[in-house]
């Protein structure tokens, strides 16, 4: 694919992008086909950029629904300046149709006939991410975890810990397998582990193994350490282990030999531990409920993973991918990755996938081959409220006088804002547009 020279100048492939952030449009989806195009908009006193079939390169030619001069972005001081020229069927803006021209504040996403694109502060890491590739096999990697992978090989190869942190659902696990698969032969095994989900009383055992006699019924049997000897041990959420497990766990990483319960002999072992967490380990360290010299063995170097709704990148790939596997005739709407790029996605990938197959069941229903954003299910991306807490906040139930309020107190700024009110911020965007 054509891309632009300032982009290309501040990225090295697996490198951070070095120089000023280079504000743009992310291609996500190209006349209803998944995209990764980066095109940077320019300071003032350039030439907005125009959208439209007529753009140079043949962009947007095979989209029926975009007119040939369709909108123009142009980046200002103070932000984002979106105009429709009167396209035939509109400009989107955070799922909002467009009227009189309105400084955006980065980033948001535009909708132009069956095209999606993002508008975010810096392009640059999504530079070297090839238009058009397949996803037949192996993970849908965009910009963010194209770069993540890349700090993860390195740091497979200068030790053998790791710190994995990210929300639930973001990718954590498949983290671990790069660093399992950096620094060790193909044969080696990965074994993981959900510190959360093992009963209590039990992670002893079940981390270092047993002897016959250890307790009653008690036989041999090798633990999650043994059973990774030779490769990788992935403890996923180490921060739920109590506090005499991390002490043995430590000692296993600091004499390199493991002491199944009820054995009078320790045990060799040779193990590379990457630990993951959706906590801060940091604050559980201050909190006195993780030990602080396990931490400082197995802390660093941290690779956080960041969630989907930074990643929107990977969206369309990930839409394209979940509804083939449920009918290979099936398409996503524009309008399906619009609304799905807008969403927050508590539970991140994972959640994504289980709507959209989701969806995709509900449109075959309706006998359509379209999935569209109907089709996801009413609380689809909504975060999850217990019994015990209050319900979410909807947009609908924030008077005019507390939006008012919040933006004059976080001084213009949405995100804050929408913080504040308990709203998404294109929520509370949508609220600004309509008054």
């Amino acid at each position: 694919m054509q891309r632009d020279s300032t982009v290309d100048s501040d990225v090295e492939h697996g490198d951070r992008p070095h120089g000023r952030p280079v504000p743009g449009l992310l291609v996500l989806l190209e006349s209803g086909q998944p995209a990764a195009i980066p095109l940077p908009l320019l300071p003032p006193p350039s030439q907005p950029l125009e959208l439209g079939r007529g753009m140079p390169g043949g962009r947007f030619e095979h989209d029926d629904q975009i007119s040939r001069a369709h909108a123009t972005v142009s980046l200002e001081h103070n932000g984002v300046r979106v105009t429709d020229l009167g396209s035939r069927n509109g400009t989107f803006v955070d799922g909002a149709r467009l009227g009189a021209p309105v400084l955006h504040e980065l980033p948001f996403v535009l909708r132009i006939g069956r095209s999606v694109l993002w508008a975010v502060p810096d392009v640059r890491p999504f530079a070297l991410v090839e238009r058009g590739r397949e996803y037949a096999e192996g993970p849908v990697l965009g910009g963010l975890m194209s770069r993540a992978f890349g700090e993860i090989a390195l740091a497979a190869k200068a030790g053998d810990t790791l710190l994995i942190t990210g929300e639930s659902g973001s990718g954590k696990e498949l983290a671990a397998r790069v660093f399992h698969a950096a620094g060790r032969s193909g044969d080696a095994p990965f074994v993981a582990v959900n510190c959360a989900a093992i009963p209590e009383g039990l992670a002893e055992r079940l981390l270092f193994g047993a002897k016959r006699g250890a307790y009653s019924g008690a036989v041999d049997a090798d633990g999650y350490v043994q059973q990774a000897h030779g490769g990788t041990l992935f403890l996923d959420e180490v921060a739920e282990l109590d506090a005499q497990v991390q002490a043995k766990l430590l000692r296993v990483l600091e004499s390199r030999q493991v002491l199944a319960l009820g054995a009078t002999k320790a045990q060799a072992v040779e193990i590379r531990i990457c630990a993951a967490s959706h906590k801060r380990l940091r604050d559980q360290v201050a909190a006195g409920s993780f030990r602080a010299d396990l931490y400082y063995r197995i802390g660093r170097p941290e690779v956080a993973i960041a969630p989907l709704r930074e990643r929107l990148d990977e969206i369309p790939w990930l839409a394209q991918r979940a509804l083939r596997q449920v009918s290979p005739e099936l398409v996503a709407s524009a309008g399906l990755i619009e609304r799905c790029a807008l969403l927050p996605w508590p539970g991140n990938v994972r959640e994504l996938l289980r709507e959209l197959r989701g969806a995709a069941v509900a449109a075959q229903a309706q006998g359509s081959t379209l999935v569209q954003a109907e089709h996801l299910s009413a609380d689809a991306g909504s975060a999850l409220a217990l019994p015990s807490e209050p319900a979410p906040v909807r947009e609908q139930d924030v008077d005019d006088a507390a939006v008012e309020r919040a933006l004059a107190e976080h001084a213009g700024n949405v995100t804050a804002a929408a913080r504040a009110l308990g709203l998404h911020r294109n929520q509370l965007r949508r609220r600004i547009a309509k008054r």
